[in-house]
């Protein structure tokens, strides 16, 4: 199928887009934006900057990819966007391109959902199959893994690593970085127990889930500490890989600041 572009869309005879692109009504595409097969804009979608999409997402109306990064220190360099395979951007969605602070790259994996309204700030590095929920608006240099979700209305602070199979409870203020396979909500956001659903549903084993819960248990409840917790769960036979992950977060969180451990790098 060729592509195919309505007569009122504006697109910059420079973009590269490959066979099978939809561009809607009052697109605006511009020249610097690569886009692969498959791939729908809806209409009043706005691609700017350097923008590269990969193959089968979809943007709905009001959709803006590459804008200028909202940081005063940035100097126009030719930063980017880069968006992998099947994605799902609703409605006012807007993800800006990347400062000169890192590798110039604001980056989303594959079959991301986006709800309305959300935002994705420069330099942001999200992961796949990540599910953010309506007008949850992500800072600067945000790093969310695999499979985490962030319900409506959450607000992350800039540098806060989200870790993967982790779950944030609406209008939460994540201030600290959130440790994977962990349920976290309030103001500030705090891990509360595990996030049982989302491990029953990736099939993970019920072994994994209950030394996950006695890790939770040593770390968030009793606050033995983290040595004293790894020996523990050694001692009981419940170092699985989830919970090696899990300790090792943590241990890279505690060597940061402000409870976020990327910020060591920020401060170096």
């Amino acid at each position: 199928m060729a592509t195919s572009i309505a007569a009122n869309a504006w697109v910059d005879p420079r973009a590269e887009l490959d066979e099978e692109v939809e561009i809607g009504p009052f697109c605006t595409v511009g020249a610097n934006v690569r886009i692969e097969r498959g791939t729908r804009l809806l209409n009043n979608v706005t691609l700017m900057g350097h923008v590269d999409v990969g193959r089968d997402n979809t943007f709905y109306p009001n959709v803006v990819i590459g804008g200028e990064p909202q940081d005063i220190s940035y100097t126009g360099s030719a930063t980017k966007v880069v968006i992998g395979h099947g994605n799902m951007f609703r409605e006012g969605v807007t993800v800006n391109r990347a400062t000169e602070k890192e590798d110039g790259i604001t980056s989303l994996g594959d079959e991301n959902f986006l709800m309305a309204n959300s935002h994705v700030a420069h330099d942001c590095k999200l992961g796949s199959r990540i599910i953010i929920a309506n007008g949850t608006l992500l800072g600067g240099h945000v790093h969310v893994n695999d499979f985490a979700s962030l319900s409506g209305g959450v607000a992350v602070h800039h540098y806060t690593t989200i870790g993967s199979y982790s779950f944030i409870g609406g209008l939460s203020r994540v201030l600290h970085d959130v440790p994977p396979f962990m349920l976290c909500e309030g103001t500030p956001a705090r891990p509360r127990c595990i996030n049982i659903v989302a491990l029953r549903r990736n099939n993970f084993d019920p072994a994994e889930i209950d030394s996950l819960a006695e890790a939770h248990r040593l770390l968030y409840r009793s606050k033995v500490g983290l040595e004293a917790a790894r020996e523990v769960l050694r001692g009981a036979d419940r170092i699985t890989p989830g919970v090696k992950k899990l300790l090792s977060f943590v241990e890279g969180q505690q060597e940061g600041r402000h409870g976020r451990g990327r910020e060591a790098k920020r401060a170096a």
